[in-house]
């Protein structure tokens, strides 16, 4: 049985083609310099559109594409760079005309004929096949395309997105998406954004399109190609909410899916206006993904989702997928934001307050064990130690205290505004560290948040006990 993915504008393979004429100009750097992935992304360009045109054969486990990547030139360009993993590069042009190419590791740089005056919208597109790999995190997690039991579902962070497709994989580099996936008849393709037209049945496969038209970092592309039930109601609002759910997992699923309309105004009361066009979940088997993600439009969840993970991943699609980090030094802004929303969202049904599952983290009795209490004062949420610790502990829990100590500090009313202030400036865009602490500071003049930033944000170790309120 044959599954095929259209994405417009991507490819696989090995080096080949034609010379071509130089120029003044250079080549963009291949990375951006992230402090924990130092390989990620590439210099010289800014990507805007996103079009992939895959097929995926699950039996045989192979998948061909074109990807279709257009960008703008910020320098002038002799060669650029688009990280891949594994797969086979079969040709590669650059505005229809045939380009030089080679690969070194997860590099595929690309050498046009002529050359990319800095300023100048162009268009790469990569011809590419072969069996998509896994990719392993620095923590031990599994990522990129990972096999499912009726055929895959492919996921990005912080670096699996360049198992499936080119492109500039860095989340400082956001772009529109349309993904056509033509998959076994029987077999459903789901991706983020919109379905864009009808699916589309000729003999024994089936085509499916996805349009997303608000910015998205690649790491938060999704394509999951197997069995679903699938489901759309909207909110009241008329927002359209489109889930995904494996059969097996439609039974325990059906009633916190069924809070998600609920759930969404619950959040836009937080954190203002829904960033994008849609909501979502899909749901595979517990063991065809290993946890849950924020995936633009509809997260992943390995297994039917809890009411508070639901809510930490919807919650993300405004910190995190709308105001999206800079590097992965930032992930506390997504991760802490997301954490504290959860705290939100008891405190609004009457579960125990902010301040009660504050006070649980402080004492070391809010998890079952000691060594994950102990962990929260492992290394400070602003200053993870390494790559492998991006998404520890205190990324999450200590970064919900940060918020607490803020909100405790400024007052309910403001510190409403404040998250609905942050995420409207930065909607769609990127943030720091160094920018959040800024906006804080200059929503309440009148305050002291040197001890906070200090102990909380960037300080090792177990800060001394607040004072209470």
């Amino acid at each position: 049985m044959t599954a095929a993915v259209t994405v417009a504008g991507c490819g696989g393979g090995a080096s080949g083609g034609p010379a071509g004429s130089g120029g003044s100009g250079g080549p963009g750097s291949a990375g951006v310099g992230d402090p924990y992935f130092p390989k990620a992304g590439n210099g010289g360009y800014d990507v805007s559109h996103y079009a992939l045109d895959l097929a995926y054969d699950p039996g045989a486990h192979h998948l061909t594409g074109t990807a279709t990547v257009t960008a703008r030139a910020t320098e002038d360009l002799t060669a650029l760079n688009l990280d891949l993993e594994g797969l086979d590069v079969e040709r590669v042009t650059v505005d229809g005309g045939t380009a030089r190419w080679r690969r070194a590791g997860q590099e595929l740089t690309v050498r046009p004929a002529k050359r990319l005056d800095r300023g100048r919208t162009f268009r790469v597109a990569v011809r590419y096949s072969g069996a998509p790999v896994t990719v392993t995190d620095p923590d031990g997690s599994e990522e990129g395309w990972l096999r499912t039991a009726d055929g895959a579902v492919a996921l990005g962070q912080p670096t699996g997105s360049m198992a499936w497709f080119p492109g500039n994989h860095h989340p400082s580099d956001k772009a529109t998406y349309t993904v056509t996936a033509t998959v076994p008849k029987g077999l459903r393709a789901v991706s983020n954004g919109e379905p864009a037209g009808e699916e589309r049945t000729k003999g024994d496969r089936t085509t499916f399109t996805w349009r997303t038209t608000e910015p998205m970092a690649s790491y938060l592309a999704v394509l999951a190609v197997g069995r679903y039930e699938t489901g759309r109601t909207t909110t009241r609002d008329g927002l359209p909410v489109h889930t995904a759910v494996d059969p097996r997992q439609a039974a325990a699923s059906r009633a916190v899916l069924a809070r998600l309309p609920e759930a969404v105004e619950w959040a836009e009361d937080w954190f203002g206006p829904y960033p994008f066009s849609s909501a979502g979940a899909i749901v595979e088997r517990p063991g065809d993904a290993g946890y849950a993600l924020e995936t633009q439009n509809r997260p992943v969840f390995a297994g039917a989702p809890s009411t508070p993970l639901l809510v930490h991943e919807l919650v993300h699609q405004w910190y995190g997928n709308s105001v999206t980090p800079k590097t992965w030094r930032d992930m506390w802004l997504n991760e802490g934001f997301a954490t504290y929303a959860e705290w939100l969202w008891r405190e609004d049904h009457g579960d125990g307050t902010a301040q009660e599952t504050f006070d649980a983290l402080y004492a070391g009795t809010y998890f079952p064990d000691a060594e994950t209490n102990e962990a929260v004062w492992s290394f400070p949420p602003a200053r993870p130690p390494d790559a492998a610790h991006i998404s520890g502990v205190p990324v999450y829990q200590r970064g919900a205290m940060v918020l607490h100590r803020i909100r405790r500090t400024v007052g309910d009313d403001a510190f409403r505004a404040l998250l609905r202030g942050w995420a409207a400036e930065h909607r769609h865009g990127n943030a720091d560290t160094a920018g959040f602490t800024a906006y804080v500071e200059r929503s309440a003049p009148d305050k002291d948040f040197d001890g906070i930033w200090s102990d909380w944000l960037y300080g090792e170790g177990k800060p001394v006990r607040p004072s209470k309120p």
